[in-house]
């Protein structure tokens, strides 16, 4: 595993992270890895759902779309 060190971040940011630290019953280091880790995996997870969401675009580009809010009315119409 890597080492990373941050410098000149902003001693609110820090405090708030110490405080985030605290309350999660965690070490500050062990913090910032969570939440480093959380970010990369979010945005890892978003990337996939985006490529997700355009291969069925292009996979159904020629079948006719019906806009979500019509259906929505038509069942509460029911």
């Amino acid at each position: 595993m890597g080492n990373v060190t941050i410098r000149n971040l902003d001693d609110q940011v820090i405090d708030a992270l110490k405080a985030q630290a605290r309350a999660n019953q965690r070490s500050l280091e062990a913090e910032l890895r969570y939440v480093l880790s959380q970010e990369v995996n979010h945005r890892l997870r978003m990337s996939a759902f985006r490529e997700r969401t355009a291969q069925l675009a292009r996979e159904t580009a020629d079948v006719p779309q019906t806009d979500s809010a019509e259906l929505l009315r038509q069942d509460r119409d029911r």
